[in-house]
């Protein structure tokens, strides 16, 4: 057995893997890391392995406790891939994008990939289908684009993310969910269209917090899968385990 610990800012994602299967995931506050893992490890005995990818504030003491209970890899840039990066700045490539290619080349091997993950930021990766990673997009995702005009304005109001009922907003609030929203939608579609404009037999995926209420209103034909993240890291897990 395998398990994944993906930290971000606030929120830990734990998942334990049987080979290639999802078998359990949790989602925990960053401060029960330690607490979550202990439980983990009582419940599920024959974990062998663990990988962690922090794009959070991880702490060096925290990592050691899980080195003490866990065979564990810490990913980064110098990590055995199963994928030619040929990133011009490889050191400054988040590890969430690289277990989002990882998870491309396994599944879709030999294919023209494009991974969407719509979460804090929106990025966007781009794999050959010689397994030759080139790079993408970051943008701002949904929540950040709604704080944005909040924080950065004297009188736009915060708001939920919500889909709007029109294109055109007949109100401050309507215009806002408007602007956000759809600006997202096009944004997306549009660089679908840029690639497929260059690669005609492109395959997209699309992961991340925010997949599944975009993926309804997206008109290109697309793979949703939320669990993309975590099924690549456990493919970095057992590439280097191979090694």
């Amino acid at each position: 057995m395998n398990l994944v610990i993906d930290v971000g800012n606030t929120l830990v994602k734990l998942a334990v893997f049987g080979e290639n299967r999802l078998i359990e995931k949790q989602v925990v506050d960053l401060s029960i890391i330690l607490e979550a893992l202990k439980d983990l490890k009582r419940t599920y005995t024959n974990i062998q392995r663990a990988i962690v990818s922090s794009v959070g504030n991880l702490e060096t003491d925290t990592i050691e406790e899980i080195k003490s209970m866990f065979n564990l890899l810490v990913i980064d840039s110098t990590a055995n891939l199963p994928f030619t990066n040929r990133y011009q700045t490889p050191k400054t490539l988040g590890v969430d994008r690289i277990g989002l290619v990882c998870a491309a080349v396994t599944e879709f091997p030999n294919t023209n990939t494009l991974i969407i993950d719509a979460g804090t930021c929106i990025t966007y990766d781009f794999v050959t289908s010689e397994n030759e990673y080139l790079g993408g997009a970051i943008s701002p995702g949904l929540r950040m684009r709604y704080k944005s005009l909040n924080n950065l304005t004297a009188n736009l109001p915060l708001l939920d993310t919500e889909m709007p009922e029109s294109i055109i907003g007949d109100s401050t609030i309507n215009s806002i969910h408007s602007g956000v929203v759809y600006g997202v939608l096009n944004e997306i579609e549009g660089i679908i269209l840029n690639y497929q404009e260059k690669y005609s037999d492109l395959t997209v995926i699309l992961t991340g917090g925010d997949c599944n209420f975009l993926s309804k209103q997206l008109k290109s034909t697309i793979f949703v899968n939320l669990n993309f993240l975590l099924e690549g890291l456990n493919q970095i897990l057992q590439f280097n385990s191979n090694e």
